[in-house]
């Protein structure tokens, strides 16, 4: 991959300078623009069509394992072992697909059975069981970012091997765990009641929606805003800002599990607190008001998804397994789309004219303009949550009255 890398960089020098590719890029109709693509014959911007569509998707999904493929072409021995190669390299994308599969299955399967357990608060149970994530986000980062630098990345198949142990651990302790027994509903709702349950339905899964994009942009990309927006060296920004995200995620949650209540306020206490958290790390050129941002956000974001669970228990008793498990998807594609989003608009925004511009008048490199863009994309989310949140509010206080 060195290769063809530099080789375009050299292209680039050539060609002029990266001033004439600048140029030349935007000269094209809509070939730096995200949601357009550029037509050669008729030069002109135009929508992506379905094989286009169909084609990027099949690109990025043969994409997994491609760097494991890649060094052993480059190892072989002989063209006679190049079918071996490809059933390593096979092997390594069914193995990554599986492994994704199994950490979402995890998620949707482990709340409904933590909620469906008889408990005297099982809504202070669910904010502690989701406690329990940040924690586990915290050791890994302390324990990756100090491994690394001590025994160096060339050794990162130990830490993976001790790494592999976790889930292991984890599944004898849950074969091991007592299961009582689950009592279902007794009385089926009424058609009306039906059609009113799915329409709240729909609004809490939005809520978690929106509160799982707020919390995962920020917690996928604090580490490389750090180092490249921020300029913070990524050991020191591993550990005193995303551990530190992740930790304030999980006091949090424990608080509540402690002393919380009305969670509504919470949640929309939240929703707006990590808008001005992504507000502020957008637009703020002081780096020590931009590092607080983005370390508070893990505060803000702390009950979004789990808090969205609990509201939705509280007003709607005895949904059922099926419900969780729909709002634990709802809230796993809010932590898919959103960290996508923003990288995407990071690498647009870098490679615009725009960012050009602006970096002279800022004093900002193009990637620096192009993550603090993203981070201000991003403060859409918590914003709609908690618009989203007031029709929520609404909602269940004339259900209630």
């Amino acid at each position: 991959m060195y290769y063809p890398y530099h080789g375009t960089v050299c292209l680039g020098v050539n060609a002029g300078g990266w001033d004439n590719v600048v140029v030349n890029a935007n000269s094209m109709p809509g070939f730096l623009e995200l949601f357009n693509t550029h037509d050669a014959s008729a030069n002109a911007s135009t929508d992506y069509s379905a094989l286009t569509i169909a084609s990027t998707l099949a690109w990025g999904l043969g994409y997994f394992g491609m760097p494991h493929i890649i060094v052993r072409f480059m190892s072989l021995r002989s063209d006679k072992d190049l079918k071996k190669s490809a059933k390593i390299g096979i092997s390594w994308t069914v193995l990554i697909l599986i492994f994704s599969v199994a950490a979402g299955l995890c998620e949707v399967l482990m709340t409904p059975v933590i909620a469906a357990i008889p408990s005297d608060n099982p809504q202070r149970d669910m904010s502690t069981l989701h406690s329990l994530y940040a924690f586990g986000v915290f050791t890994v980062v302390v324990i990756s970012t100090l491994f690394l630098k001590i025994f160096g990345t060339q050794n990162w198949m130990y830490l993976t091997m001790f790494l592999a142990l976790l889930p292991i651990i984890a599944a004898v302790l849950f074969m091991l765990s007592p299961m009582p027994d689950m009592k279902p509903a007794e009385n089926a709702p009424g058609l009306e009641r039906t059609r009113k349950r799915t329409f709240a339905m729909a609004l809490c899964v939005g809520c978690i929606f929106f509160g799982s994009c707020a919390e995962n942009a920020m917690s996928n990309w604090i580490s490389s805003f750090m180092e490249n927006a921020l300029h913070i060296d990524k050991a020191f920004g591993d550990i005193l800002g995303m551990a530190m995200f992740a930790v304030l995620l999980g006091i949090a949650r424990i608080s509540y599990a402690k002393f919380g209540k009305n969670i509504m306020r919470v949640l929309l206490f939240g929703m707006a607190g990590a808008a001005v958290c992504y507000i502020t790390a957008g637009l703020s050129t002081n780096v020590v008001f931009a590092f607080i941002a983005c370390i508070l956000t893990g505060l803000f974001t702390s009950m979004l998804w789990p808090g969205t669970l609990i509201m939705m228990e509280e007003n709607m008793p005895g949904l059922g397994v099926a419900a969780y498990a729909l709002m634990a998807a709802g809230g796993d594609m809010g932590s898919s789309i959103a960290p996508q989003l923003l990288g995407a608009v990071t690498d647009t925004v870098a490679a615009s004219g725009f960012a050009e511009k602006l970096s002279v008048t800022l004093s900002l490199s193009a990637e620096q303009i192009g993550m603090k863009a993203g981070m201000l994309v991003s403060a859409i989310f918590p914003i709609i949550g908690a618009l989203l949140l007031v029709i929520i509010i609404r909602h269940f206080s004339k259900a209630k009255s």
